[in-house]
């Protein structure tokens, strides 16, 4: 009896040091460390393992990752109490290693040297116009013909949110294209054979014009649109690369709610000329108009669930930030104080205050990264928090571009949803992986 106690006891005690051991404030440190981290060429990052022991510390390639000095050998006897910094020289991959006594592995940590990377960030209040691939059916049209009124697309099955690319097989790419298809047709008593793109998938149906006795014309019954404008808000420029991104959300249809496929568009000059605040159960909106539309600043060939993406010379005019700054990785985002960069009248891009919530660390791109919380007194007065139109606006935070704001809270538009500037990036092809050599060529494909 006495022995089972010993051994229940004993048990007891080796879970009980478990527990304390793991703890114990180093070892929570050590467990904590992350495996593999990212960090741009030219700076720093720190491990912290908290052990009060010394150990050997390696790293398997100097040339890319050193410990503590750029000229300091690629192994070195620390204190691991005091956090290991480590420099990176050039872009690749480099293993860090610590061994006890030398020889001993506690823990391998792998060191990914992506590009650096600096871009100015926006907060200009931008016109964007684009075209889309193809027609997009928003509506039907009942047509008073002598003997009915009927809509004969909408019996042909064709659907509200469909994207029509050809008629009788030629590529069509405006709505006056498309009217002019359809009447031919009519005029010479026959079908029409369209192709549509619905849900991503091609398939074709035909459809038979009837004469509309209010136009005067032939017609299938169909409200099409070939385009959309409005105003929105521009997250960044790369100097380096000449390109754009802003929104930091797809350009749906406001019919259809569908995503527009681009086929081209531009972005100009735009001046904010009035805010309808926000209020609980009611999203503000800012208004505003596109002026010297003449004076091209961009072209937009890419739109996606990030934003818009494109080709631009230069940054425009009424910038806060006119030089490039440093980025910060998904991981380098944290909670606490930032700022925004936005425009709320006119033109000027002006500087507030919100509070970094709280981050959400995904492993995959989404447009709900972080919640921020607008502070800022100057920005509740004058807009109520976050409001429409604001989307694409800066979040920068220590001197680094992070993210850009996304969503607004219904219940509370002090709060909203912003996006890490490193998915931005990724849409406009620019590389944040260690594998620079490789180009991309998202905004290529998308033209």
């Amino acid at each position: 009896m006495s022995r089972e106690w010993t051994k229940k006891w004993v048990g007891l005690l080796f879970a009980a040091c478990i527990v304390a051991l793991f703890c114990w404030t180093p070892i929570r440190e050590w467990v904590n460390t992350p495996s593999q981290i990212r960090v741009l060429e030219g700076n720093s990052t720190w491990l912290k393992l908290g052990l009060p022991v010394h150990a050997v510390v390696t790293t398997s390639n100097a040339h890319v990752a050193a410990i503590h000095r750029s000229d300091s050998p690629s192994s070195l006897a620390l204190n691991l109490k005091q956090p290991i910094e480590i420099d990176s020289l050039a872009q690749g991959d480099a293993d860090v290693q610590v061994k006890l006594f030398g020889f001993l592995p506690v823990k391998s940590v792998h060191v990914s040297v992506i590009p650096d990377i600096k871009v100015i960030p926006g907060g200009q209040s931008i016109g964007v116009k684009i075209r889309s691939s193809g027609i997009m059916v928003v509506g039907y049209n009942l047509i008073k013909s002598v003997e009915k009124t009927l809509s004969p697309a909408e019996t042909a099955n064709i659907k509200v949110g469909d994207v029509i690319t050809k008629i009788d097989g030629k590529t069509v790419q405006s709505v006056e294209q498309a009217a002019m298809l359809i009447n031919r047709a009519g005029k010479e008593k026959r079908d029409l054979e369209l192709t549509l793109m619905r849900s991503k998938s091609a398939t074709k149906t035909h459809v038979t014009p009837v004469w509309d006795n209010e136009t005067q014309t032939y017609r299938i019954g169909l409200y099409i649109r070939d385009s959309a404008a409005g105003v929105g808000t521009l997250t960044f420029f790369a100097p380096k690369q000449k390109v754009f991104g802003a929104l930091g959300h797809v350009i749906s249809d406001l019919d259809t709610g569908q995503p527009i496929e681009v086929k081209d568009g531009q972005v100009v000059h735009s001046s904010v000329t009035s805010i309808d605040k926000g209020e609980s159960g009611q999203p503000g909106e800012k208004r505003g108009t596109m002026i010297d539309e003449s004076n091209v600043l961009g072209t937009i060939k890419r739109n996606s669930e990030f934003g818009v993406y494109g080709t631009m010379s230069q940054i425009p005019d009424y910038g806060k930030v006119n030089e490039p700054i440093p980025i910060a990785l998904a991981e380098q985002v944290k909670e606490g104080p930032a700022k925004i960069l936005t425009v709320v009248n006119g033109q000027e891009v002006e500087e507030y205050d919100i509070e970094i919530v709280n981050v959400l660390r995904q492993k995959f791109p989404a447009t709900k990264s972080m919640v921020i919380k607008v502070t800022d007194p100057k920005l509740i007065e004058k807009t109520g928090g976050i409001i429409q139109g604001m989307s694409g606006s800066p979040i920068l935070q220590d001197g680094k571009l992070v993210g850009a704001v996304t969503h607004v809270f219904v219940n509370d538009p002090t709060q909203g949803y912003g996006v890490f500037i490193e998915w931005m990036l990724n849409e406009a092809g620019i590389q944040t992986k260690a594998s620079a050599a490789v180009p991309d060529h998202r905004l290529n494909k998308a033209s």
